[in-house]
């Protein structure tokens, strides 16, 4: 009984570790989606969801994430690939994950 006291605390430090990536994948999210996806998706440009519309991601977020992140790097109707983004397809499901999360 004693020694297992020590694992729980041993366990925090590797959950604190897991939190940041996420963090970090949030902000860089958010980044993204400001200098890239907003352009379409702040005014609904197309038909794309605005973020925040609950009712327009429903059924999107409803296919599962990996068909978002799907439509995010190939391309959906008139979205180019990454919607036109350079960058890594790391920050492009960032983004994806910070516009669902946004509008559930």
């Amino acid at each position: 009984p004693a020694a297992a006291a020590p694992a729980p605390a041993a366990a925090a430090p590797v959950a604190a570790a897991a939190a940041a990536p996420a963090a970090a994948s949030a902000e860089t999210g958010k980044k993204v989606y400001d200098q890239v996806c907003a352009a379409c998706h702040a005014a609904g440009v197309a038909g794309a969801p605005k973020l925040g519309d609950k009712a327009a991601w429903a059924p999107r977020i409803k296919e599962g994430m990996d068909a978002v992140h799907n439509f995010a790097l190939k391309g959906k109707g008139v979205m180019p690939p990454k919607g036109g983004y350079a960058g890594a397809d790391a920050d492009v499901i960032a983004a994806a994950d910070y516009m669902v999360n946004a509008s559930k």
